[in-house]
């Protein structure tokens, strides 16, 4: 079984809410295509809300019954970046599997779209990145096993191209990080410094360019990252399983989004996330859920044991899962 697990922010149980914090969100994310619509082309909006909890931060809750099967909501990536390994696989945009990707021996330092709105939708970024030599950065990204910075060199040539605000992320949680992992982020931004700086971009276009800047844009990709695995086919296909994994190809790539990551976790959740053929997520409910309940998906595999899930979550998410699952020694 694959993971279809993310480092995100640290979770714990929590079923009561602080009355007095509601979140009201307004950002890509687009309900069930069973939802009746609201007026005229208009859809309803997802049922759910975001508002804090007691001991897990933030957390998503259902305003009406969900049952089993059903579609939540789908949510876009505010930044997405292939890995290094699909880089001539997939489209650079969406992360969709090419039909016809280049062969080995005409693969080069372009990248390939699987459409002309893909390419259109990139071309602010894309204009940008295209200017500047990574293969130092990319390289070192690969030697390390790196995979954050890429989304991190997405996000400046997105903001550089003015797609994108540069507190874009600031919205998500931030992960505390280790002197160690501090110095490591601070080799990489040199490496991102430094290909920019061979660039003709002006002073101004690049000023936000800081390395507080980038150890806090790292700080919240490495625990809201989602690591992108492509079912293909219909959803609908699929059996549902309480353990949210699914057999699945390779990972394509990762991206960031803004409502998934608020959901908290759970070793038997009644949600999972899912990508059926890019990276639009696509949240389903796992079993009924009652008005007012929680919605929580399993960063990892949930079909492991009690003690793998505890150290798994411990040494990768930075928390103990204190789920009824992992209470009941399950």
């Amino acid at each position: 079984m694959s993971q279809l697990a993310r480092y995100c922010r640290s979770a714990s149980p929590a079923n009561k809410l602080y009355s007095r914090w509601t979140l009201h969100l307004s950002f890509a994310s687009t309900s069930t295509e069973d939802e009746p619509k609201q007026g005229p082309g208009r859809p309803s909006p997802p049922p759910i809300r975001v508002a804090y909890t007691e001991s897990a931060g933030r957390g998503v809750f259902a305003t009406r019954r969900i049952e089993a099967g059903q579609l939540i909501h789908s949510a876009k990536p505010l930044l997405s970046h292939p890995s290094l390994s699909c880089a001539h696989s997939v489209c650079h945009f969406c992360l969709r599997k090419l039909k016809f990707p280049p062969d080995a021996q005409s693969q080069t330092q372009s990248v390939s779209f699987c459409s002309e709105e893909c390419r259109e939708q990139a071309t602010g970024f894309y204009a940008v990145e295209s200017k500047a030599d990574w293969s130092i950065y990319d390289e070192y990204c690969r030697s390390q096993g790196l995979k954050y910075p890429l989304l991190a060199k997405r996000l400046a040539c997105m903001v550089i191209s003015g797609v994108a605000a540069v507190d874009s992320l600031d919205v998500l949680q931030p992960a505390n990080l280790s002197p160690d992992i501090i110095l490591k982020m601070e080799e990489e931004f040199e490496l991102l410094k430094s290909a920019f700086a061979k660039t003709d971009f002006a002073v101004e276009q690049t000023a936000f360019l800081t390395n507080q800047w980038y150890t806090g844009v790292l700080a919240r990709i490495r625990i809201n990252a989602f690591r992108i695995e492509l079912i293909g086919g219909l959803y609908e296909d699929l059996l549902l399983s309480a353990a949210a994994s699914v057999e699945t190809e390779a990972a394509v790539g990762n991206a960031v989004y803004v409502l998934p990551s608020f959901y908290n976790h759970d070793c038997d959740p009644n949600a999972h996330i899912v990508w059926i053929e890019n990276a639009d997520a696509r949240l389903k409910a796992l079993r009924d859920v009652d008005e007012g309940e929680e919605l929580r998906i399993c960063y990892i595999d949930a079909s492991m044991d009690h003690n793998a899930r505890q150290t798994l979550l411990s040494r990768g998410f930075g928390f103990r899962c204190r789920c009824q699952r992992c209470l009941s020694g399950d």
